[in-house]
């Protein structure tokens, strides 16, 4: 059985391990960048399945970057989930034109469930 893939976008390495290890543990393969400016090569390079993607996070930024995937032809269909510690998140996510979203700090269980479903569909 191939391993689902799962791209993480975030300039905080606390996350990135954490998410690292919960995923990995729950059978995905995991790519981090802590950089945003490069999604479509990154993107083109891995195949992920689904992306996470950090609001702040440097470059561009996670709205930019998300636009960048979306407006590509080849890769608009890759499920992306906003995550970030924003009031306005909801607005982001929409603004971005993400697939979902989950606010920092999140919970891991729900992070995963959102996950799982988008990465099914």
């Amino acid at each position: 059985m191939n391993k689902k893939k799962i791209l993480i976008f975030d300039d905080d390495t606390v996350i990135l391990e954490v998410i690292t290890i919960i995923f990995e543990e729950g059978g995905y393969e995991v790519e981090i960048s802590e950089t945003s400016h490069d999604i479509i090569d990154k993107v083109s390079a891995f195949r992920p399945d689904i992306i996470l993607m950090d609001n702040w996070i440097p470059n561009i930024g996670g709205v930019e970057a998300t636009r960048l995937l979306k407006s590509h032809e080849e890769f608009s269909k890759i499920p992306v989930i906003y995550v970030t510690a924003n009031n306005d998140i909801a607005a982001l996510a929409a603004s971005a034109r993400a697939d979902d979203y989950v606010a920092k700090p999140f919970n891991l269980e729900d992070l995963e469930e959102k996950v799982a479903r988008l990465v099914q569909d």
